[in-house]
């Protein structure tokens, strides 16, 4: 039998891999919005877990509305991450010094 711990053990490790991928590893833009997108899903997840414990449907629809801002999210980090390599040739942190206004 799975227990409500179990469950909640998958969220957990979600969000540490994700906050591994911002925090050790942020060479890559890419790798910033994938770990990202791996903290909202980690949020949705917990939020869903919750909502099937304590036999609640709000937590569910506010799942369903994170991943909905998550794509969104997604999409429009993309597509600026797409312009800003075809402007630079690179998508690397340190080139984002030439992102500041002067």
């Amino acid at each position: 039998m799975v227990g409500f711990y179990h469950l909640t053990s998958l969220p957990i490790l979600l969000l540490l891999v994700g906050l591994w991928g911002i925090f050790v590893i942020p060479f890559n833009l890419i790798t910033i919005l994938i770990s990202l997108e791996l903290l909202l899903l980690a949020a949705s997840l917990n939020f869903i877990i919750f909502s099937i414990y304590l036999s609640d449907l709000v937590g569910q629809i506010f799942a369903l509305l994170i991943l909905t801002v998550a794509g969104a999210e997604s999409a429009i980090g993309l597509a600026i991450l797409l312009s800003f390599y075809r402007l630079r040739g690179e998508i690397t942190i340190s080139s984002l010094v030439s992102l500041k206004a002067s």
